[in-house]
């Protein structure tokens, strides 16, 4: 097959797959149209933990601190999932996806009970997910570890992934792969080759703009990885002295960042994914957020 049947072949795929997440989130993708590209606010629902006893009470914090949505994390029970999203929504920041922790089971492990726990819990959250209507849930794919070979991880995660997406087209739900500090899926070009050999709509990328910081530059991977991007973490880093930073305290070329997400038509939610704190520090946050945003 010719380099230029692939390229079109490729370019096929993925506006197919653009073309279904916008619809499922309800908005348009205007590719390279910076100006017109809607961003919105967001951020973890961990980070409100200690600013109030109740959902009601920490989400109307939200909003009044600026944010526009949260990103919760998927509960024991649908009812309950959805009482929390009722909740976010009459506070008017309603809950954007879910946060899967692949962290603690991850796809990559050796031990069968451990990978089953993993599904278990994925599965749970796509279901939570379709239950209050949102459209991504994050997942870390694998962990390489002293026993676990990258070439392990690479090759069990995307096993146990493709059997989950059966379920995932059912509920109509994208399994949102994100780079974190796991020593894997090291640069933009393996990311999007990851994402691609799924060949299927159902799994996309979500980029983490400050984990690529240590060894990369994450307006590279914006337009490498580009619109298989869904949706979008924000924090910040300083390589010198190896510290996370608050937004725009750091060493992410913020301005290039906006320029790259325009250039591929990003729209969407920027979740903020950094500490927590009290309404001051959070209405600092947002400001910040809207400095990035207005670049």
């Amino acid at each position: 097959m010719s380099e230029r049947k692939i390229c079109r072949r490729d370019m096929l795929k993925l506006g197919a797959s653009t073309a279904i997440a916008a619809g499922l989130a309800g908005t348009s993708v205007l590719i390279g149209d910076e100006k017109h590209a809607r961003l919105s606010k967001a951020l973890g629902v961990g980070m409100l933990q200690n600013t109030a006893p109740s959902d009601a009470e920490r989400f109307a914090i939200a909003r009044k601190c600026g944010f526009e949505g949260i990103e919760a994390e998927p509960l024991g029970s649908l009812d309950a999932m959805r009482e929390q999203a009722q909740a976010a929504k009459q506070a008017g920041v309603p809950v954007h996806g879910l946060m899967f922790n692949g962290w603690t089971s991850p796809l990559s492990a050796a031990e069968p009970e451990v990978v089953k726990k993993g599904l278990a819990g994925m599965e749970n959250a796509l279901r939570c997910a379709n239950a209050i209507g949102v459209n991504t849930v994050l997942l870390v794919p694998a962990v390489v570890t002293e026993d676990v070979t990258y070439a392990q991880a690479y090759e069990r995660s995307q096993k146990h992934i493709r059997e989950l997406l059966p379920l995932a087209a059912e509920l109509k739900i994208v399994v949102a792969i994100e780079n974190v500090w796991n020593k894997f899926l090291l640069s933009p070009l393996e990311f999007a080759r990851y994402i691609d050999e799924f060949d299927s709509p159902w799994v996309r990328a979500y980029f983490d703009v400050g984990n690529c910081i240590v060894n990369g530059y994450a307006q590279d991977w914006i337009r490498t990885v580009g619109r298989r991007i869904i949706k979008i973490h924000v924090k910040d880093f300083k390589r010198q002295g190896n510290k996370w930073m608050n937004l725009l305290d750091g060493d992410v070329n913020w301005l290039q960042v906006r320029r790259a997400l325009g250039e591929i038509g990003y729209e969407g939610f920027l979740t903020a994914e950094v500490s927590g704190g009290g309404e001051r520090y959070l209405t600092d946050l947002a400001k910040r957020m809207d400095k990035i945003i207005a670049m």
